[in-house]
C-alpha cells in the first residue's frame, strides 16, 4: 500500500529525512518511532503530499504521489500533529464541512457524520465550539475527520496526544479494530502505544532508519528479555551466589531491602534464553519466602535508547 524509496528532505543545511526506504503492506499497523526531531512528522507530511521531498519516491496504492497527488490523497486519512481544525466551528459543523470537501452531500453527508461521531465518542460534544473543547476532545475531532471518507490508509501523527488514560485505551481499541481493513502508520514516542497496537515498528534517528522489526523482536533485543525478577521477604545468605551459578544465568543484580527485610534479585539469562524454571526450582529448594517472581518480556525503552544513542541522538 505504501512504498518509500530513498527519501530525502532538506531544510537548508538540515537533513530532516536522510535516505530512508520502507514498505507497508495491507493490514499492517506500523509504529513510526523516534526522538523529537528525528524526522517522523516530516516523513508523514511527504507521504500525505503536504510537503514535497527533496528527492526519492513515494508510492501510495502503486501510484507516485508526485504524479497522482489528488488520487493518492483520496486514499489517505491524515491526523496531523497538534490536531489542527477550525476552532470557531462546532464539532458537527466542522465534520459536515470536511464531508463536503470530500464530496459528500445531503443524506450521505449526514450519515457519515453521525456514524463517525458515534465511532469516535463525540456525541456529547458534537454541538460544542471546537476551541472550547479539551485538548483530548480536539484530538478526537481531528481523528474523526481523518476517518470520514473511510480511506484504506491512515496516517496518524501522535494519535493519543492529550488524551487521558481512558481515552487512550478507547483510541487504541478503535485503531486495532480498523487494522483488519486498513493500512495504518502511526507516529509516536510512547513505546507502550507501539506495543499495544502495532504489528511492526520502525525507529528513526537523525532522519535515518536505525531499526525495523516487530514489537516481539524489539523486546527480544532487550537485556531484560526473559530476565527473572524475584522479590523475597528475607534475603538468605549466599542466594545471590547460588543464582549466579545456575546454568544459563549470565548475571545477578541484588537490591537489598530495609533492615534486612525484603530484597529483590534481577537474574539475567545468557543469550536471552528462558531461565524461569531453574530460578523457581532453586528458590523452592532454598525455602525462600517469595513475594513475587516473574520473567520479563523485555524492555522496549532500553532498546530504543540504545539504538538512538548509537545513532548519535
Amino acid at each position: 500500500m505504501i512504498e518509500v524509496n530513498k527519501l530525502f528532505k532538506h531544510f537548508g543545511n538540515l537533513k530532516a529525512v536522510d535516505g530512508i526506504s520502507f514498505r507497508v503492506q495491507p493490514g499492517q499497523v506500523l509504529g513510526f518511532l523516534g526522538p523529537n526531531g528525528a524526522g517522523k512528522s516530516t516523513t508523514m507530511k511527504i507521504i500525505t503530499s503536504f510537503i514535497p521531498p527533496t528527492s526519492g519516491t513515494v508510492l501510495v496504492g502503486g501510484k507516485n504521489i508526485r504524479e497522482h497527488s489528488i488520487e493518492t490523497r483520496r486514499m489517505i486519512g491524515y491526523l496531523p500533529e497538534s490536531a489542527p481544525s477550525y476552532g470557531e466551528m462546532n464539532v458537527t459543523e466542522f465534520l459536515r464541512f470536511i464531508a463536503e470537501v470530500r464530496g459528500f452531500r445531503g443524506a450521505e453527508r449526514e450519515k457519515r457524520v453521525d456514524r463517525i461521531v458515534e465511532r469516535t465518542a463525540l456525541k456529547e460534544v458534537r454541538e460544542q465550539i471546537i476551541e472550547t473543547l479539551s485538548k483530548g476532545y480536539r484530538q478526537r475531532v481531528c481523528f474523526a475527520q481523518a476517518l470520514l471518507h473511510d480511506p484504506p490508509i491512515l496516517i496518524l501523527d501522535e494519535p493519543t496526544d492529550g488524551l487521558d488514560p481512558n481515552q487512550k485505551h478507547e483510541m487504541r481499541i478503535v485503531i486495532r479494530e480498523m487494522s483488519a481493513e486498513k493500512t495504518i502508520i502511526l507516529s509516536t514516542h510512547i513505546l507502550e502505544e507501539m506495543e499495544a497496537v502495532c504489528s511492526r515498528a520502525i525507529i528513526i534517528a537523525k532522519g535515518k532508519i536505525v531499526l525495523d522489526s516487530t514489537p516481539d523482536e524489539l523486546a527480544a533485543m532487550s537485556r531484560h528479555h526473559n530476565a527473572v525478577i524475584a522479590r523475597v521477604r528475607k534475603a538468605p545468605k549466599n542466594l545471590e551466589e547460588k543464582l549466579g551459578e545456575l546454568e544459563g544465568v549470565a548475571e545477578v543484580e541484588f537490591q537489598p531491602g530495609t533492615d534486612d527485610q525484603g530484597a529483590s534479585y534481577a537474574i539475567f539469562p545468557k543469550d536471552g534464553k528462558p531461565i524461569l524454571e531453574q530460578v523457581t526450582r532453586l528458590l523452592d529448594k532454598s525455602k525462600v519466602e517469595i513475594e513475587e517472581v516473574f520473567a520479563e518480556r523485555g524492555r522496549a525503552d532500553e532498546v530504543f535508547r540504545r539504538v538512538t544513542q548509537d545513532a548519535g541522538t
